[in-house]
C-alpha cells in the first residue's frame, strides 16, 4: 500500500486547519511565589476601622460613617477579624501587586505556602503559629462587611466577607498546614487591580500592640508625601476604631509618644487636644535618586527571580542615601552589585 493510500495513524488528526486542543488550560488561581515582595496595604481598609483592635473575641456590631462612607461590620461567633489577622490580606495584596508590576496575570484566588506567609509577616512558625493562622482564616471568612466604599473608581453598596473562602490543601504528617488556597473578596481584588494600595514599612509586622499598627496605617495613609498630619484626638479615636473610652485612648497615645515605636513616624501632642504625626524623614523626589535603566531591572530579575525589583531598587536607593550618597560612576553596576550581595 502506498503512502498516499495508507489510512491515518490512530490518534493523529489529519483534518487540517484549526487549533490543537488546550491540553494545559491556564490555572484559575495565582501561586504566591514572589520572594521579598514589598508589603502593600489597600487604601480602603487603611482609611476605615474595619478590623478589631481587641486581643479577645470581639463580637460587637460595628457601624461607622465618615465623609459619606457607611460601613457595617458583623462578626461571626468567633469574633471580628483582628488587625493581626489582616497580615494575611497584606501578604496576599503584596504578592498580587508584585506580580502585576512584573507583568504577570493574577487571580483573586491565591495558592500560598503557610510557612512563607508566617515568615513574611514576622509570625511564629511553631505549631501554635499554624493554629493561630487557621483561626485567623476563620475570622476573616466569618466577618461580614456592608459598605458603599469606593474601590477602583466605583461606588457599590454590597455585603461580603473579608475573604470569600479558604481551604487547607495539604498537611504534613505532623499536622502542619503546608499549603492553602484563599479567595479574596471582589472588593479587595478590585482595589488591587486599580493599584489602590500603599507600601508599608517591613517593621509594621514587628509592632505588637494593635493600636500601634492601626495608627501606623492612619499615619501612612494621611501623611502620604507630606511632612506631617494634624488631627484631633476625638477624630483619631473614631478613625482608629478603638473601643476604649476617650480618656483611656488619650493615655495610650501619650504612652506611644513616650515610647516612639512607630516606624517612620513620630507623634506629638499639641494644646487643644490635638495630635501631630510627623514623618521621620521626608522622602526626596524620585528624580533626585540614582537613575536605573530598564536593562538594569531586567538583569536584577535574572539575579533574583520572582523578586519585586522595584522594591529592591527603593531599598538600594535608601541604602545609598544612608551611606552619604556616594558618587556613582555607573548606577546600574552599583545597583546590580548590591543585589548580588543580598542573595
Amino acid at each position: 500500500m502506498s503512502a498516499a493510500t495508507q489510512p491515518p495513524a490512530q490518534g493523529v488528526d489529519h483534518s487540517g486547519g484549526g487549533l490543537l486542543p488546550d491540553r494545559h488550560p491556564t490555572a484559575d488561581f495565582f501561586v504566591c511565589d514572589i520572594f521579598d515582595a514589598a508589603p502593600k496595604d489597600d487604601l480602603g481598609s487603611m482609611e476605615h476601622p474595619i478590623f478589631s483592635l481587641s486581643t479577645r473575641p470581639d463580637r460587637r456590631l460595628l457601624s461607622y460613617a465618615h465623609n459619606g462612607t457607611q460601613i457595617d461590620v458583623i462578626p461571626s461567633v468567633k469574633g471580628r477579624a483582628t488587625i493581626h489577622d489582616k497580615d494575611i490580606l497584606i501578604y496576599c495584596v503584596s504578592q498580587l501587586m508584585a506580580a502585576l508590576n512584573a507583568g504577570r496575570e493574577v487571580s483573586r484566588t491565591l495558592q500560598l505556602k503557610a510557612h512563607d506567609l508566617l515568615v513574611a509577616t514576622n509570625r511564629d512558625t511553631s505549631g501554635d503559629g499554624y493554629t493561630r493562622l487557621k483561626d485567623a482564616f476563620e475570622r476573616l471568612a466569618g466577618t461580614r462587611i456592608t459598605t458603599n466604599m469606593t474601590t477602583g473608581g466605583l461606588e457599590t453598596t454590597r455585603g461580603f466577607g473579608l475573604i470569600e473562602s479558604w481551604e487547607i490543601v495539604r498537611r504534613s504528617r505532623g499536622g502542619r498546614m503546608i499549603s492553602v488556597t484563599v479567595t479574596l473578596s471582589e472588593w479587595l481584588f478590585r482595589a488591587v487591580l486599580a493599584k489602590s494600595v500603599l507600601t508599608l514599612s517591613r517593621d509594621y509586622f514587628r509592632l505588637r500592640k494593635p493600636l500601634e499598627r492601626r495608627l501606623y496605617e492612619l499615619a501612612r495613609k494621611h501623611c502620604g508625601k507630606q511632612a506631617s498630619w494634624q488631627v484631633s484626638v476625638g477624630t483619631l479615636h473614631k478613625k482608629s476604631g478603638s473601643a476604649a473610652p476617650l480618656r483611656v485612648f488619650r493615655a495610650a497615645l501619650r504612652k506611644m509618644i513616650a515610647e516612639a515605636t512607630l516606624p517612620d513616624y513620630t507623634l506629638r501632642e499639641l494644646p487643644g487636644d490635638l495630635i501631630v504625626i510627623e514623618r521621620l524623614r521626608v522622602p526626596r523626589a524620585a528624580t533626585t535618586g540614582p537613575h536605573l535603566s530598564d536593562e538594569a531591572f531586567e538583569a536584577a530579575r535574572a539575579l533574583r527571580p520572582g523578586a519585586d525589583v522595584h522594591a529592591l531598587a527603593a531599598r538600594w536607593r535608601g541604602w545609598w542615601e544612608e551611606t552619604g550618597r556616594p558618587r556613582l560612576g555607573n548606577a546600574d553596576a552599583a545597583f546590580l552589585g548590591w543585589v548580588k550581595a543580598q542573595r
